[in-house]
């Protein structure tokens, strides 16, 4: 029988010495039809081992309701095919730039600041989810013939708290779940990390993206004896809408690789392929040190400057890793895959028809609640992705008055009286004009973004203070809210929503066009780009490609191949805030990353 085991500084195969050469690649990022060939490439670089996170929100949408959960199991199995070891970190917090750090917001709202603590019913929460996951994983262990060789415990845990009674809690339950591999946890190479991160009797390891020998020095205090391993070998780094963009260089990555390895380590390279946020599911960042400043969201890319970019190709960084690589592997390294081939040529889809957003909401929505005394927050209406309306009325007569929102997350397009007023944001959260009553107010509210790391994880979205007019409240606010997932339902689209001329649509809405391709056969991606199009969604053959924003860095959104079909495709575009050209452009993609230097992450 084989396994996997630790023995005194080193890891052991079915009783051979093994150093764990991983890359992290996630199954939720990457269109399941094309996991075979991303994980040769991970081969083709060097690699022996994948790691991959679980997100519990994409999975558990609301509470007892489990969707896909046998995603995991395919993905496992399709790395075992590959002749793949895998390390499987199911959390339950996950963190990786993920919406709510993995967390569903059912979760988070429901028990607010007790979660990733020893809370009875945070828990329970776990261990329902849990008994759902695991099986995927028990059942894939290297003792049972399967790839699993080591799973890990929550999440960077010593970088928010210290109760180690939760981690045992975990630990405890994996192991009655029938996990048998070793299990781990991972933490930055910082003593107040370790300490309140690491579990006495579990392998600890460090996260980091340069400085080997000092960081491996650091968790050598806490744990004299074990292997050593960089289970976030930072190779790049993710990157948030309106700011840089952020490329590591090739040759110093390899170095700081080489560093790791030289200290007889074993490494997870983070990310070997990013992938994609598809479907709105990236998270956010709030700035600063302690994590406390202004909100920062992550791009729908998740390129993360890897070394198998976001369109599968070997980019110069996969080049210099691999020739690190090399020199640790048994033997030749293998071939790479054939190159993805992109979209041949470029398409201009006209969007020839248009719904406004309230037709929109009245086809789609969820039923409208109300009057409430206070607005209701994303997490009250039970709404994880999309926008809700908040309509409340300004009593009158009375003259004009500033109208502002307290606690708004993140933006809000504000209509007084059906003209619109402007977009408010939470740091500039007060209409520039003053508003007098009678008047009738809509707030039309997007989440950005829930936050993944820090003291501020689980915070909620929508209004959650209150609409102020002068220093009054407003009360008696009625809320109707259109999620995402709405648009994926079989048959939403067609025959509910009221689609006619895109003329007299308005700019906020949702927009179709249709275009023909007549050979898509090994067709394994596209890149489509949205001309003046300020921010929403986008969907191409009722696969959400996820959010676009004007403000950059994205330009172009990725398109997995496997959803273009030969012969009529549709593409959809919802706007929520100011429709560019009527128009947008699918074509091959963005161009293989160049390996100039800039801002590193390590």
């Amino acid at each position: 029988m084989t396994g996997f085991t630790v023995v005194d500084d080193h890891f052991s195969l079915d009783g051979r010495p093994v150093r764990l050469l991983s890359g992290a690649m996630h199954y939720f990022r990457v269109h399941e039809a094309q996991w075979g060939h991303r994980l040769s490439m991970l081969r083709a670089l060097g690699l022996n081992c994948v790691e991959t996170y679980v997100p519990w929100n994409l999975h558990e949408p609301s509470p007892g309701v489990f969707r896909d959960v046998g995603a995991l199991g395919r993905f496992l199995d399709a790395v075992h095919d590959q002749g793949l070891l895998a390390i499987v970190r199911p959390g339950p917090y996950i963190c990786a730039e993920w919406e709510n750090g993995g967390l569903p917001s059912w979760v988070t709202g429901r028990f607010g600041r007790r979660v990733r603590t020893r809370d009875a019913g945070y828990t329970a929460a776990v261990e329902r989810w849990f008994g759902e996951l695991l099986g995927q994983v028990v059942r894939r262990q290297v003792s049972a013939g399967g790839p699993v060789v080591m799973v890990q415990v929550e999440n960077e845990y010593g970088s928010y708290g210290s109760d180690l009674v939760h981690l045992r809690e975990l630990a405890g339950l994996l192991r009655r779940s029938g996990v048998e591999v070793p299990l781990f946890t991972s933490d930055g190479p910082e003593d107040h990390m370790l300490s309140g991160g690491s579990v006495p009797g579990l392998l600890a390891t460090a996260n980091f993206g340069s400085g080997a020998r000092e960081a491996f020095g650091v968790l050598r205090r806490h744990r004299p004896r074990g292997p050593l391993m960089c289970v976030e070998f930072w190779c790049g780094w993710f990157e948030h809408w309106g700011a840089e963009p952020v490329v590591r260089d090739p040759a110093e990555t390899a170095g700081a690789l080489r560093e790791v390895l030289e200290c007889g380590a074993s490494v997870n390279v983070y990310m070997a392929h990013g992938g994609t946020n598809f479907a709105g599911w990236a998270g956010a960042n709030r700035a600063g040190p302690l994590q406390d400043g202004p909100l920062a969201a992550t791009v729908t890319s998740y390129d993360y400057d890897a070394p198998v970019d976001e369109y599968g190709r070997a980019t110069p960084k996969f080049w210099a890793l691999r020739e690190v690589l090399a020199g640790y592997a048994d033997g030749p390294l293998p071939e790479l895959p054939p190159e993805p081939v992109g979209l041949g040529r470029v398409v201009r889809v006209a969007l020839a028809e248009g719904a406004p957003l309230p037709a929109v909401l009245e086809a789609l929505g969820d039923p409208e609640g109300g009057p409430y005394g206070v607005p209701p927050t994303f997490e009250e209406l039970g709404v994880d992705r999309g926008v809700v309306r908040y309509e409340v009325e300004v009593p009158g007569p009375r003259r004009p008055y500033p109208l502002g929102v307290r606690g708004l997350r993140d933006r809000a397009v504000v209509y007084v009286d059906g003209v619109r007023a402007g977009v408010l944001t939470e740091e500039d959260d007060t209409l520039a004009e003053p508003v007098a009553g009678p008047a009738r107010v809509e707030l039309w509210v997007q989440s950005l973004g829930r936050v993944n790391y820090g003291p501020r994880l689980g915070e909620p979205k929508g209004v959650t203070g209150g609409v102020l007019h002068e220093r009054q409240y407003l009360h008696g606010v009625r809320a109707r809210a259109l999620r995402l997932d709405a648009f994926g339902e079989p048959g939403a689209v067609d025959g509910r929503v009221p689609f006619g001329d895109v003329r007299e649509t308005g700019p906020t809405g949702l927009f179709r066009g249709f275009f023909d391709l007549a050979d898509v056969a090994g067709t394994d991606h596209a890149g489509l780009e949205l001309p003046g199009w300020a921010c929403g969604f986008v969907w191409v053959n009722g696969f959400c490609l996820g959010r676009y924003r004007s403000v950059g860095p994205q330009r172009t959104l990725y398109v997995p191949g496997p959803v273009l079909r030969e012969g009529v495709n549709e593409v959809w575009v919802l706007e929520l805030e100011e429709a560019g050209a009527p128009f947008v452009e699918l074509g091959p993609g963005a161009p293989v990353r160049a390996g100039a230097p800039g801002v590193g992450a390590g």
